[in-house]
């Protein structure tokens, strides 16, 4: 029998179906402390981690995703060490679980390895790198320090060799946490790392590639090996879902490319109608897949995907990045300002600028909501 064939409607609604932005997870019965930071646990989890390169993404893509998500419970997992911030997927900065820290950073480990060979190789010729990890290691184990504070020690024994570069060594092969109260909603604080074994007590491992395939699958899927590369940043995974392709289902996608899935992960029918959402800033929705055209056009991707690194927060409308958004501050104002990729209609820009008014009541309580359509500036 040929495997079902899969349109780029149905990858999309099954993609924000996982990514809980066709049904956002709803307030436990309990509505206890507990149970809510259990929530907050279970869908970082299941969301592979929320990309973090700057320090408040997260508790905007976890408020798009949860019922009622208030920014407390975010920051308190944090103080608590039941979340940390490490490089993980594509060697970016991640927000996870204390768990999937220990058990995603050694399987990731190559992917940062490769990315300080490639990027420092020159710079760090000469350099013993396991003597370098090892001094690296014994800094950040005494007490917590910025990387340009790690990298001006280090220079001290190697003085030929950049203190950046250095810096950047250790961060590939020493687990590095950021600890508080770096990106602790109300606070400010530069990235101090100490190593995940000191922060949190345990030493990294029992994850399996396995395992990551398939939890990979359960939030973006269904996919190609490729898409699960890309997000990762690791290679030869064709091996992995070979030895997995027994208890997987096989589909065929736009073009024919073979997709991978769960057998019992929800695939809606494309017909299901998909609200609009305002999705954070770096928000891996957009970031895990070779083939982003399940939910965004290549115009799209030019307007997002720009030359400074910097990437907006998206509007989502009819299932498909339609534009972005961006909140800025001045004294007491707060605004919210909303960029079009084309034009939106009647519907849609009423509900976006419901959606607006919510995020500020988020973003900046007792504000006056000021939503705006027009060019980001």
């Amino acid at each position: 029998m040929s495997p079902s064939t899969l349109s780029n409607r149905a990858l999309n609604r099954a993609l924000l179906a996982r990514q809980f932005l066709l049904e956002p997870v709803p307030v436990p019965a309990a509505d206890s402390a507990a149970a809510r930071a259990a929530r907050v646990i279970e869908t970082v989890e299941h969301l592979g981690g929320l990309q973090a390169q700057a320090p408040f993404p997260p508790y905007y893509g976890l408020w798009s995703r949860l019922v009622d998500f208030r920014p407390d419970e975010l920051a308190t997992l944090l103080t608590g060490r039941q979340v940390v911030r490490i490089a993980l997927m594509r060697g970016t900065i991640h927000l996870v679980s204390a768990r999937d820290a220990l058990a995603l950073r050694p399987l990731l480990e190559p992917v940062l390895k490769r990315g300080l060979s490639g990027a420092f190789s020159r710079q760090l010729a000469g350099v013993d790198l396991a003597a370098l990890a090892a001094a690296g290691r014994e800094l950040v184990e005494q007490e917590a320090l910025t990387f340009s504070e790690l990298g001006a020690r280090l220079a001290e024994r190697w003085p030929g060799s950049p203190p950046n570069a250095l810096a950047q060594g250790v961060r590939a092969l020493v687990p590095l946490i950021q600890v508080p109260p770096r990106a602790v909603w109300g606070t400010t604080g530069q990235a101090r790392h100490v190593p995940v074994e000191t922060w949190l007590g345990r030493e990294p491992g029992g994850g399996t590639l396995d395992d990551l395939v398939l939890r990979y699958l359960a939030a973006f899927g269904p996919a190609t090996v490729a898409d699960v590369q890309a997000w990762s940043g690791l290679t030869r995974l064709r091996e992995v879902t070979d030895r997995l392709a027994p208890a997987l289902r096989r589909f065929t996608g736009p073009g024919g490319a073979e997709l991978f899935d769960l057998p019992d992960a929800p695939r809606p029918d494309p017909e299901t109608p998909a609200p609009v959402r305002l999705v954070a800033e770096f928000d891996n929705l957009i970031l895990s897949h070779a083939d982003r055209s399940r939910v965004l056009s290549e115009a799209g991707r030019a307007r997002i995907f720009t030359p400074n690194g910097q990437f907006p927060g998206i509007v989502l409308a009819g299932g498909l990045v339609a534009g972005m958004w961006r909140i800025t501050r001045a004294r007491q104002a707060v605004t919210l300002t909303v960029e079009a990729f084309g034009s939106f209609g009647p519907a849609d820009r009423a509900a976006i600028a419901a959606e607006g008014v919510r995020l500020l009541g988020f973003a900046a309580p007792g504000a006056g909501p000021d939503v705006r359509f027009g060019p980001l500036r």
